[in-house]
């Protein structure tokens, strides 16, 4: 029996294998995350917060925030280029349209006004309110900010972001004492942290202009 028992414990990936195969997983995914916003990405720097926080290494944090936030500047980086050279376009392009169609008119107004009063500074929240980070930049590039401003914005708006998911991938992890139910707690906390604006306003435009005649909800 012991020596089979060893051959299934050899046959187990280590934690050097996991991390050589999900660092770049985790960057690859955040990455393509954020220039095509269709995967979660906090839940994904959750959930391997998590994994992290259960292993031995005290580096596997501060990697995870490395990985994470890096990865978050570059499909930043790379989807405001292309958004760009749609405005430079007499006919626009796809992924301008695409940002456009998920911007929805009173978010980019908003975002608009709020570009105007502070500058690059409302990048950082862009990144941390659920869906304001696509509002935010559609501002910035129908604005004409440079390439370059947006950058130096975006980096502590993505730093922000990672810390931010981390830290609800820490307290998942502390809470339970595997790292399959903290994935799950701090994947159930990310969904409803990016439910709650949509839920808040669909409950403000049923509720709000009701009975009491007020037209501003």
């Amino acid at each position: 029996m012991i020596p089979e028992l060893e051959t299934v414990v050899g046959a187990l990936p280590t934690e050097s294998t996991q991390q050589a195969v999900g660092y770049p997983t985790l960057f690859l995914l955040v990455a393509l995350g954020s220039l095509v916003p269709v995967i979660p990405t906090g839940a994904l720097v959750s959930s391997a917060a998590v994994v992290a926080f259960h292993q031995a290494s005290p580096l596997s944090l501060l990697l995870v925030f490395a990985v994470a936030s890096g990865a978050a500047f570059l499909g930043d980086i790379c989807l405001y280029w292309l958004g760009q050279r749609g405005v430079r376009s007499e006919h626009g392009s796809k992924w301008l349209a695409a940002l456009t169609r998920r911007a929805a008119p009173e978010r980019l107004a908003q975002a608009q006004e709020k570009l105007e009063e502070h500058g690059g500074t409302v990048l950082i929240l862009s990144r941390l309110v659920p869906a304001g980070r696509i509002p935010v930049m559609l501002a910035c590039l129908l604005g004409k900010m440079p390439l370059k401003t947006f950058a130096r914005g975006d980096v502590p708006a993505c730093l922000a972001w990672a810390a931010t998911y981390q830290l609800i991938g820490i307290l998942g992890g502390s809470l339970f004492p595997e790292p399959w139910q903290g994935v799950v707690a701090a994947v159930a906390l990310t969904v409803v942290i990016s439910a709650a604006p949509a839920v808040w306003r669909k409950l403000r435009a049923r509720f709000g202009h009701g009975g009491t005649g007020d037209a501003t909800g």
